[in-house]
């Protein structure tokens, strides 16, 4: 069954470009020239490219560009570990940000800064205590999430109660969230006394994972389509 390039686009709702660029990517295989030089595409080439669209909602194209040069090449075990992965991924996020919309509840954080006994914690302490390394604080410092105030007759660093609030919500919401723009608004309104906005970002963030879950299971049902499409070509 040979189909025209603006057959398969309005199908996915997309241009005939968008099908090129898939071909320049090597993430479908290349396309039947007729002797007129026009582009043609089989059965085969149509699930890629449903397989594409489908996953790319919930897995990102990153991935879908590992997985389907895999396909081309018969390793289909290689593209579902790799699938799998992200999934896993997206399961330990979904924890992590659980653990921070806990954190940030108005009486979990009194409870945190009720046990910081001390005016002053050394880099060290901070390490010790909240199980981030020196090189990730230094690194948050530069970012201008923390500004630790200095010792005046040695220079180390000394950080307050209040920077060891910031680094455990630094800590919580960039392992859920990513985005450090994204951790400068939560402490931007928390700073501002807006405990109950920053939480809801946070919240947003877990609506969004149950949003990209449904979509990586779509991804993976067409995935598995295509597959076993390819399995009964090989035989």
């Amino acid at each position: 069954m040979e189909l025209r390039p603006i057959d398969i686009a309005k199908k996915l709702d997309v241009g005939t470009s968008a099908l090129r660029h898939y071909e320049e990517w090597g993430i479908v295989p290349k396309a039947i020239r007729k002797a007129n030089g026009y582009r043609v595409y089989t059965e085969i080439h149509e699930a890629y490219f449903l397989c594409i669209r489908a996953m790319y909602p919930g897995f990102g194209m990153g991935t879908v560009r590992k997985v389907m040069p895999l396909l081309q090449e018969n390793k289909f075990i290689e593209a579902l570990w790799t699938v799998n992965e992200v999934q896993a991924e997206l399961f330990e996020r979904k924890q992590q940000a659980l653990d921070a919309a806990t954190i940030l509840s108005p009486d979990n954080m009194q409870d945190f800064m009720t046990k910081q006994q001390k005016k002053y914690y050394t880099i060290g302490e901070v390490e010790d205590e909240l199980h981030v390394a020196a090189t990730t604080l230094r690194h948050w410092e530069k970012e201008g999430l923390i500004t630790p105030e200095r010792n005046p007759e040695n220079g180390y660093r000394l950080y307050t109660r209040e920077d060891m609030r910031r680094v455990l919500i630094i800590k919580t919401v960039q392992s859920s969230v990513y985005l450090l723009a994204t951790v400068r608004d939560i402490l931007d309104k928390i700073q501002h006394h807006s405990l109950t906005d920053a939480r809801k970002i946070v919240i947003d963030a877990l609506d969004y994972m149950d949003y990209q879950i449904e979509q990586q299971l779509r991804g993976a049902y067409y995935l598995y389509k295509l597959i076993d499409l390819l399995k009964e070509q090989d035989k």
